[in-house]
């Protein structure tokens, strides 16, 4: 491994243009995995990320170490070839901070909590530098410590799960459904899209209504029954079937709170809009991102560590 005596560094301003890349892809070739190249030039040598990963493939790390006016330097670090990218869902469920992140680009980490920052950025043609920049910075952000939810048994996430967010839900919706079909009624005929958020307010309440009866009723139960280890558990019930039922409910609430953003336009209050328009707006978002915590909390770390307890104790 190399230390900072033996930082390796390669000054890209004093190769012909002609060499630089080459060279760089040299350097890179030798390093071990673990070791890194910092690379200084007078431009942002962001193609050289985009072509180390169509060449290389996703090998390396990139980081900035210095943005302009005058240089840039970048730390290319080669990675074990075993280690895999993390997925969103995994890098929200260690550090809740780049929850933000993920939310500033529209990148979901709760329904498609399964992709790696890569493969979303690319379906949504996000530069994926800014996206790993910040993620970087992320992890240096001075904060409260959150909740540890990664540590807790399975019964305590699932009971937290229900007096938090499940209590939120139910407290929520019939307040959601009054001031949409209200707001539709009255400003309707000049914004006929509320005509259509109001549908779909009424198709969550119907989805999410059934859904936290099955999870409280049928798989949380079933769930602390696992982690308890009873010997009189159902060889009949697989948590896998279970769980697949329940994301997919999560994917279609999810896909109707977009729907929702969409058609009001992120949210943007016409000049119009009375104090119960707006209230709903609000609450509307405010609903949409415990919806993200509730699910990222279900799908990227109760339901993974569920199914692990479940495998340990089935033949």
């Amino acid at each position: 491994m190399q230390t900072l005596s033996q930082e390796n560094i390669l000054d890209v301003t004093i190769l012909e243009p002609r060499q630089k890349h080459p060279t760089i892809f040299v350097r890179f070739d030798e390093l071990n995995p673990g070791e890194s190249l910092t690379i200084h030039n007078d431009h942002d040598p962001k193609p050289l990320y985009y072509q180390l990963l169509g060449e290389r493939g996703n090998i390396f790390n990139w980081e900035y170490l210095e943005q302009g006016p005058e240089w840039w330097k970048v730390k290319i670090s080669k990675r074990d070839t075993n280690e895999t990218d993390e997925t969103l869902g995994e890098l929200v469920a260690k550090d809740l901070r780049k929850a933000q992140v993920f939310k500033k680009y529209g990148l979901d980490f709760c329904c498609g909590g399964k992709k790696t920052v890569k493969q979303a950025c690319a379906e949504k043609g996000i530069d994926v530098t800014k996206v790993e920049q910040e993620l970087q910075q992320a992890d240096k952000l001075l904060a409260s410590r959150p909740l540890p939810y990664n540590e807790w048994s399975l019964s305590f996430l699932s009971e937290y799960i229900v007096n938090t967010h499940h209590s939120y839900v139910k407290k929520t919706l019939p307040e959601l459904r009054g001031y949409a079909s209200k707001v539709a009624r009255v400003h309707g005929s000049r914004h006929p899209e509320l005509l259509a958020i109001y549908q779909l307010v009424e198709n969550i309440n119907t989805g999410l209504t059934a859904h936290l009866h099955s999870e409280e009723t049928i798989l949380f139960p079933y769930i602390k029954q696992v982690e308890a280890g009873s010997e009189g558990i159902d060889s009949s019930k697989s948590l896998r079937s279970i769980i697949d039922v329940m994301e997919q409910e999560h994917e279609e609430a999810g896909n109707d709170l977009a729907e929702i953003r969409r058609l009001s336009k992120d949210y943007q209050l016409p000049e119009d809009a009375c104090a119960i328009y707006s209230l709903m707006f609000r609450l509307l978002q405010e609903f949409e991102d415990d919806l993200h915590l509730h699910v990222h909390l279900e799908n990227n770390i109760l339901f993974p560590k569920a199914i692990e307890a479940e495998k340990a104790i089935k033949p």
